[in-house]
């Protein structure tokens, strides 16, 4: 799966950068023009808090919105340039995503870790048209198929959900940050750099709109989307003092468990595996757009 999201981003950006100079000279600046557009989408995230601990795993029950603006710009007849700010959010949890009837899957079962993080994100990227349009807006083609890569800033903020069975102290059924909290001894930062790309098709409503089904990727360089990446910490690590940081590093052991003969003890010992840290947290954009086509002002020929 990692390969094949690396293909796809090379071919992407492969593609766009050796059409750009061959059809930048054919396509004058009368044919380019700006689109402004409105995105209304579905959000999902790939980590440690999903049914199977592998990038491609995600909890479809687990979508949560995301809604967005961009401005785009045609420089050729296949290529475009867009920029977009968007925000949504993303959610896991461990007793819905984790089956406590799969010997692999206990672990984060028992774990019991919950989270929930409202994305920020400002993006630029390349569109490349597998149809090109070497008229003007007007005589666009009506139905466009298209992939896109860029770069994307986000800032992100994890927090979690104080369940009924957490320690005296606390604020049961309201969320905290987990950030400063430093669950696994760790202080990461809440603005990230990341990686979008994918693919979409796009059809020609009149001669101002378009509307477009879109998903793109999104390789991040974080481990933190859900703040579980490495191992359990002492009780002497995270401050005995700090119940909301007892609660949140250490994992409250569930009543039910598994089978009472063999009971999942001590799963949460200092050292002992929290997350899968060797692979970095992804999240997915899937949703509709509709652009509006700004029509590109034509100028009067002068006469001498």
């Amino acid at each position: 799966m990692k390969q094949f999201f690396t293909y796809t981003l090379t071919l992407a950006l492969a593609l766009a950068l050796v059409s750009t100079e061959a059809s930048a000279q054919q396509f004058s600046k009368r044919k380019q023009y700006n689109t402004v557009g409105v995105s209304l989408n579905a959000m999902n995230y790939f980590g440690d808090i999903v049914p199977k601990a592998s990038i491609p795993s995600l909890r479809f029950a687990a979508t949560r919105p995301n809604i967005g603006v961009n401005f785009s710009h045609r420089f050729a007849p296949r290529v475009s340039a867009r920029v977009a700010l968007a925000y949504g959010r993303i959610t896991g949890e461990d007793s819905k995503a984790a089956d406590k009837t799969d010997g692999d899957a206990r672990f984060r079962y028992h774990r019991n870790m919950n989270f929930r993080n409202d994305i920020v994100e400002l993006s630029a990227v390349g569109v490349f048209d597998l149809i090109a349009n070497r008229n003007n807006y007007i005589k666009r083609p009506d139905f466009v198929p298209y992939v896109f890569a860029g770069v994307a800033v986000f800032h992100h903020n994890p927090k979690g959900l104080i369940g009924n069975n957490a320690p005296s102290g606390l604020d049961k059924g309201s969320y905290v940050k987990l950030q400063s909290l430093e669950t696994e001894g760790v202080s990461y930062n809440l603005t990230q750099v990341s990686l979008p790309f994918g693919g979409g098709v796009r059809y020609k409503l009149n001669r101002s709109f378009d509307i477009g089904l879109e998903i793109g990727w999104r390789k991040t360089f974080t481990d933190y989307l859900d703040d579980v990446s490495q191992t359990y910490l002492s009780d002497t690590e995270l401050g005995a003092t700090n119940s909301a940081k007892y609660y949140f590093g250490k994992g409250i052991t569930r009543t039910d468990d598994i089978t009472p003969s063999t009971p999942y003890t001590n799963f949460n010992a200092a050292g002992s595996m929290r997350g899968k840290g060797n692979e970095k947290d992804w999240y997915i954009v899937t949703g509709v757009n509709l652009n509006y086509i700004l029509a590109p002002s034509v100028k009067s020929p002068k006469f001498r």
